[in-house]
């Protein structure tokens, strides 16, 4: 599945490719806004990245740890793209225990019309707590 020349290829073309982000314009602003870090460390777009380094990519509301497995510049299906990396077993676990506080979190908040200073009050507590 290697497409590329010597070992190396572009991070943001490897991020659209193995379809974090639908464009590789959106994989380069996320990159140069921080979003995205390499070895634990902020990188540019153009960043060469290697089999086995470990990314942190923050999408939304999700923080997900992945280990680069194989390399490629061509965008292909979803099932080819997933074979491109590992996420960890502590980014899954993490992210599922945040999906579940987030849904337990919103319960008790209302959205009908502006919020009243106790659902701000509410929300700005819930914002507070999941960064």
């Amino acid at each position: 599945m290697t497409e590329q020349v010597n070992g190396q290829c572009r991070l943001d073309k490897w991020l659209w490719a193995a379809r974090f982000f639908k464009t590789r314009n959106i994989a380069k602003e996320a990159i140069a806004g921080g979003k995205v870090h390499c070895q634990g460390e902020r990188c540019k777009p153009s960043k060469n990245i290697r089999v086995g380094d470990e990314l942190t990519i923050h999408i939304g509301y999700d923080n997900r740890i992945v280990v680069v497995k194989d390399l490629s510049e061509i965008r292909k299906g979803a099932p080819e793209a997933q074979q491109l990396y590992q996420e960890t077993a502590e980014s899954i676990n993490k992210r599922e225990q945040a999906a579940i506080e987030r849904k337990l979190g919103m319960q008790g908040i209302q959205t009908e019309g502006r919020p009243t200073k106790k659902q701000r009050r509410q929300i700005h507590q819930f914002r507070q707590s999941s960064h």
